[in-house]
Order: C-alpha cells, then sequence, then structure tokens
C-alpha cells in the first residue's frame, strides 16, 4: 500500500513540473538546459545565448514599447516586431487621408521614416541573481510589512547602483517564486524609434478577429521600426542629428524553411503566467471570472463591429480599441475550453492532496487548505473587481473627463489648470472616440452589472443614481447629453476657474462615484487576502520544489521554471502539427494557397490587395517559393509563450531567425495556467513571407541590403 501511495505521488508530482518543451528559462541560468537543448538539436553554446563579455543573442532582442518583443536585423538599427504590436503607432500615423492601415506604409529613405513620441525599446545589458543583497538584514521574526519594507529599501539601493552613470540605463528588480528568488535586470532603453514599413492591414491582420488565436493561420503579422542613437551610439530624444544605432549583435535570417521536427527556440519578454497556483485559482478562472468577463466583451465587441462596419472613419477610430478588446475576449474562450479538457481544477486537486499527505509533519501542513481558504474569502471582492473594470473602466467619456479633472491643482487656495497637457489629452481623445459606440456600450455593460453584481457590492452612488434614472439607458441619455466633455469645444475651452463645474460634471461624478467605492469597500480587502495569499504561495512554492526534489531528486527541483513577469527568457521545442480532435490533425505550415482559400471582398478580415491576387495568378513569388511551389506563410511549434511573446524572433538550430512569434493556438490558451505538450502550440510568421511582402507588395526591397543571409 505504501509503495502504492508513493507511486501516485511521483506521478503526481511529475505532472505539476516542467513538460517537454515546456518552461521559460532565464536565460544567465540557460547552461543549466543547453545539454538539454543540445540533445533536442541546438549547435550552439549557452555564451551564443546569454553572455556578458561578448556579444550574444540577448543583445539582438529587445522590449518593444511595455509589452511586445522586437527584435534586431540588420546592423543599421532595423527593427523586426509584428504589426499588432506597431498597431498603435500605425494608426496613430494614419487618417482618412492617408489611411496606413488600409494600404500599408513603406518609407522609401530614411527621411521618410516616422517617429514615434513615447515609444521605447530596451536592451538587457544584465541580470544578476541578487536573493542576497535583497534579503540582506531579514530576520525571520520580522512582520510582512517589515519585510516588504527591507526589500524595496535595499532594491533601490541596487537600482541606483546600476543606473548611476544614466546613458539611457533603466533597471528593475524582479521577484521570483513568489519572493524566494530575488533578481536584478538592467536595461538600456532608447526613445527614437522610427516606423520603417507595414504591410496593409489585410495582410498584417488578415483573418482579424475571426482567425486569432486560430490554425491554421494566414496572417502577415509584422511591421519595421529602425532604433535612432546620437552620433556616440548611446539613447537620446528624438532628433534630426540622430543616426541608426549600431547594436551588438543582429540575427542572421535564414530563408531555407523549416520542417516537422526541427528545432526552435524562442527568445522574448512572456508577460504573465500562473504555472503554480491552487486549484481554487483555478476553479474560479474557468467558472466564474472567465465566463463573465467573455459575456461583457461580446456585448461590447458586437456594439463596435456594427458601427465600424458602417464607417470607415469609425472604423479606423476603434481599429485598435477594438483589437484590445477582442485578443482577451477570444483567449478567455480557449482558455477555459483548455483548463475543462484537461480537467485542471481535478488534476491540481490531486496533486494537493498528495503534497498535503507528504507536508504532514513539516513546516508545510495545512498549507493547502489555508490557500484554499483565502480564495474563498477573496472571490467576492475578485467579483467585484471583475465588474469595476469591464464595466465602469470601460466608459470612454468618465475616464477622458476624470483624466482632465486631474489637471486642476490647488494650492495656497489658488487654482491652476495644466492647459498645455489637457490640449494633448483632447487631442488623443476626440480623435478616436464616437460617441454612439461608447454611450450604447455603457447602456449594456451597465444592464450586466445590474443583473449579476450583488447588491451588497452595489456602491451607495450607483443605487441613487438608479433610483433617480430607473435604468442604465435613461442614466445614459443625461450623462452624455449633459457632460460638458461630450462637447469638444466646451472640453476645450475650460480654465482653472472652471473647477467647480469639472468635478460636479455627470462624467466625473460617475467615475469618482465607483472609484471612492472601490478603493474603501473593495481594494482593501483584495489587497489584505492578496498579500495573505503572496505570503502563502511563497512557503508553496517553496514547498512544492521541495516536494518535487523528494520525490524526483535534483532533476525535480530543477524542473520549476519561474512564471513569466515580462523579463527576458528562452523557450525551446520544435516544429509540430497537433490533433485539436479525434480524426483531426493539423500539419505545422501553412502557405498563400490557404490565404487565396480563404480571399473574399464581401469581408473586411479577408479583402486582400489586389497585387497579391496577381502574383498568386501569375505565380510570380520569385525567390519566395518553397518545395511545393508556393510561399509558406506560417508555422507552428511547442514553444512555451505567452502575451509580451509577441514579435519574439524564432530560431533555428543554428541561432538564425526563421520568423517570428505572434500568437498561440485556440485549444493551447490555457499554457498560462497549464501546459499540455500534445496541444500547446505557438503560431509563428514564416520570416520569407516577411520578405516575401515586403519586396512583392511594399517594393521595399531595398531593405535586403543591410539584412545578412545565412544562406
Amino acid at each position: 500500500m505504501k509503495k502504492r501511495i508513493m507511486i501516485i505521488i511521483l506521478a503526481l508530482c511529475a505532472g505539476m513540473t516542467a513538460k517537454a518543451d515546456e518552461g521559460m528559462w532565464l536565460p544567465s541560468l540557460i547552461s543549466q538546459r543547453i545539454a538539454d537543448m543540445q540533445e533536442k538539436g541546438f549547435r550552439l553554446d549557452a555564451e551564443d545565448i546569454y553572455s556578458i563579455n561578448q556579444a550574444s543573442l540577448k543583445d539582438a532582442v529587445v522590449l518593444f514599447g511595455r509589452g511586445c518583443t522586437g527584435e534586431l536585423i540588420s546592423p543599421e538599427g532595423l527593427l523586426l516586431t509584428n504589426h499588432h504590436c506597431g498597431y498603435g503607432q500605425i494608426q496613430k500615423h494614419s487618417s482618412v487621408e492617408h489611411d496606413y492601415l488600409k494600404d500599408g506604409f513603406w518609407a522609401m529613405s530614411r527621411e521618410e521614416e516616422l517617429p514615434n513620441k513615447g515609444l521605447t525599446v530596451s536592451f538587457l545589458d544584465r541580470m544578476e541573481d541578487v536573493t542576497d543583497m535583497i534579503l540582506k538584514g531579514y530576520d525571520p521574526k520580522m512582520s510582512e510589512e517589515e519585510r516588504v519594507g527591507l526589500v524595496k529599501k535595499n532594491s533601490d539601493a541596487l537600482i541606483s547602483e546600476a543606473t548611476k552613470d544614466g546613458n539611457g540605463l533603466r533597471a528593475t528588480v524582479e521577484a521570483l517564486y513568489y519572493g524566494n528568488q530575488y533578481f536584478l535586470f538592467v536595461y538600456r532603453e532608447f526613445s527614437d524609434v522610427r516606423l520603417v514599413g507595414a504591410p496593409p492591414s489585410s495582410i498584417g491582420k488578415f483573418g482579424g478577429d475571426t482567425d486569432n488565436w486560430m490554425w491554421p493561420r494566414h496572417t502577415g503579422d509584422f511591421s519595421m521600426f529602425r532604433i535612432y542613437a546620437d552620433k556616440d551610439n548611446n539613447p537620446a530624444a528624438y532628433s534630426e542629428d540622430n543616426v541608426p544605432y549600431r547594436p551588438k549583435k543582429f540575427f542572421r535570417i535564414s530563408t531555407r524553411g523549416v520542417q516537422e521536427g526541427d528545432f526552435t527556440f524562442i527568445y522574448g519578454f512572456p508577460g504573465s503566467t500562473r504555472e503554480y497556483i491552487h486549484s481554487e485559482g483555478v476553479r474560479y478562472i474557468e467558472e466564474v471570472s472567465d465566463p463573465h468577463k467573455i459575456a461583457l466583451r461580446t456585448l461590447r465587441l458586437e456594439i463596435m463591429n456594427r458601427h465600424q462596419a458602417q464607417s470607415q472613419k469609425v472604423r479606423i477610430q476603434y481599429s485598435s480599441k477594438n483589437a484590445n478588446v477582442s485578443n482577451a475576449w477570444k483567449k478567455w474562450q480557449g482558455e477555459v475550453k483548455g483548463i475543462k479538457k484537461m480537467k485542471t481544477v481535478a488534476v491540481k486537486q490531486e496533486y494537493e492532496k498528495a503534497f498535503a499527505q507528504w507536508a504532514k509533519g513539516t513546516e508545510y501542513e495545512g498549507l493547502t487548505d489555508r490557500i484554499a481558504a483565502l480564495y474563498n474569502e477573496l472571490q467576492p471582492y475578485s467579483f467585484a473587481t471583475d465588474y469595476y473594470s469591464e464595466t465602469v473602466r470601460t466608459v470612454e467619456l468618465a475616464n477622458f473627463a476624470m483624466s482632465m479633472a486631474r489637471l486642476f491643482v490647488t494650492k495656497d487656495s489658488v487654482v491652476t489648470f495644466d492647459s498645455a497637457k489637457a490640449s494633448d489629452l483632447a487631442d488623443a481623445f476626440y480623435k478616436d472616440w464616437y460617441q454612439p459606440i461608447d454611450k450604447e456600450s455603457f447602456v449594456a455593460v451597465m444592464d450586466e452589472y445590474e443583473k449579476n453584481v450583488p447588491e451588497g457590492f452595489k456602491p451607495a452612488y450607483y443605487k441613487e443614481m438608479m433610483e433617480k434614472y430607473g435604468n442604465a439607458a435613461a442614466w445614459a441619455e443625461d450623462l452624455f447629453g449633459t457632460s460638458l466633455f461630450a462637447d469638444e469645444s466646451r472640453a476645450r475651452a475650460l480654465t482653472a476657474e472652471d473647477k467647480a463645474a469639472v468635478l460636479a460634471d455627470p462624467a466625473v461624478a460617475f467615475f469618482n462615484g465607483f472609484l471612492k467605492w472601490y478603493t474603501s469597500d473593495v481594494q482593501p480587502h483584495t489587497v489584505r487576502i492578496n498579500r495573505e495569499l503572496d505570503l502563502a504561495y511563497r512557503d508553496y512554492m517553496r514547498g512544492q520544489m521541495d516536494f518535487a526534489e523528494a520525490t524526483d531528486g535534483p532533476a525535480g527541483r530543477e524542473a520549476f521554471y519561474p512564471d513569466a513577469n515580462l523579463t527576458l527568457r528562452v523557450a525551446y521545442g520544435h516544429i509540430k502539427g497537433y490533433s485539436p480532435a479525434d480524426g483531426v490533425y493539423y500539419t505545422p505550415s501553412s502557405t498563400i494557397k490557404g490565404i487565396m482559400e480563404k480571399d473574399n471582398p464581401d469581408i473586411f478580415d479577408y479583402n486582400i490587395p489586389q497585387r497579391l491576387r496577381d502574383i498568386y495568378a501569375e505565380k510570380d513569388y520569385g525567390r519566395w517559393s518553397d518545395a511545393s511551389g508556393e510561399v509558406p506563410v506560417c508555422f507552428i511549434a511547442t514553444n512555451h509563450t505567452t502575451g509580451g511573446n509577441s514579435g519574439s524572433p524564432v530560431i533555428n538550430a543554428d541561432g538564425d531567425l526563421i520568423g517570428l512569434n505572434f500568437d498561440r493556438v485556440w485549444e493551447g490558451t490555457m499554457s498560462d495556467i497549464v501546459f499540455d505538450p500534445e496541444i500547446c502550440r505557438n503560431i509563428a510568421l514564416d520570416v520569407r513571407y516577411v520578405l516575401f511582402t515586403i519586396e512583392k507588395i511594399g517594393g521595399a526591397d531595398y531593405l535586403f541590403n543591410e539584412m545578412v543571409f545565412a544562406e
């Protein structure tokens, strides 16, 4: 009997640690994985991936903006990322007269490259385990508040020391494994980043929301930028005197193509995963949070889509907003499906039982039950937060009104108003705001708020408004009809003397009414409970590692990779198809033939440029066709990715660029919580389709002159 129990424990423990091709590994520690990588086909060394003594592949990878990845593909600062990562910049440069979303954009000279205010890219200079330094002075008798204060003090000191030379340096200290380990990350940030090229959205966003998260995929999801620096190659604010940045390293491009079974690895900045959470956390996501958020976003998307279909101007205005809303909406649907299919809650419950049995008599005894109790206490506050975020915070007019209200400052009884900042906010808001969408969305989501939020979690302000108006529709008529911020000319005419009128404005009152309730009645509880959860998870994470080591030796502990937190990681795997259902198998690559099969001029997302139809009819592929005679478009692999990996370079066994990551398959989006090597696949754009589009669609093949090709 004892032997049987141990076998069960071993199996469950193995199920909770990294499986084949699973993992987001720290580059500085990649030497611990390099033997496995080489066994699977990789032909370089750990120093080629990450080094602080010589140029390495890390020096060709950037954090693009605040949530994507990009890669350098020339010695002249030319950068490749996803179309959807550059979408906001493309949209800002677009107008009805110059619709770069619809028509694409290609700079035919350096002078035509477009600057992007506020856009930054960051190179990782180095990363370092600083756990001992961060916890220097720690005493187990300290309260958690004292520990937090100590960590912040020591972190600030390390960051100050790491960035003392200035020159674009930025540093962060990040907690890994729920605070069991700390790493210092030092970056060099560049702010002069210019748009070089982007295909028309009919290529870069081909398939739109219909194909998002799906396979087979035929989306040419790329855009191109260039990093500029001062004459000494240092970060500098935008200036006409700046010159293209000269990188330490850039990727050679392989046009040899990919075959099923080929080794692949991805270098990038995955955003967030929760691989080690308790079953109760997963249950809330599966049964409560995701279904409600999906329903709310469905309503908003239906409204946006209807209005966008009726007006080209509105289509441009809401293109980026629609994409932002729909991305998570569809991801959550796949996530729920995957969690259910893998019976994740039940599997984790069995693991927790095994862990609890092993933990008897140790410091971890009773830990899983304590975590479950905390989740049960947290759930109603999490639900209230979900609804606050997906309803109240989605009202565009209220968010803008509050941003303007915050520009009034009273000091020594004198009121000032930042009119320059107000003008900038107004420019950005009114350019992309369409009142009918915002107003209809308000009614739709507030109706759901009324139906689904428990009475005890509805603010007094909300109850007063519903008593006054009777329903959300009447409320909307008054709010959108009387708010001064609904009138652009009135909003732009504001002065310091208008403070009282602004604070009394119904849009400001709406924002404040919910905010005050949230910060007083909800947030303190979520902060307190989550702080307790974080503390419990610190122990649970350490306990899971100890459990794995007790059952599987040192290899058990080494199988634990840290959750993603938008720091640089390596994920490796191989080109492989998958079976989403019985009797169905998806091959791992797609071609231009599939684009033509989907082509439909009557459907916006599938209406390709006529130029592409002509090329296909003539088979004018040039050097970009594969062995089948077609142009390759996308491929899938087993690399473990998530949001933030968008734009990440997909690299072959020789370290050459073969594609760029842009998505995951819908059936595998639960990989943020649980990874299944049989079904989880990342979707990448084949670099050959990028090059084909640059040449044949954009006519910008002059860019090839600064690239280096591996074959």
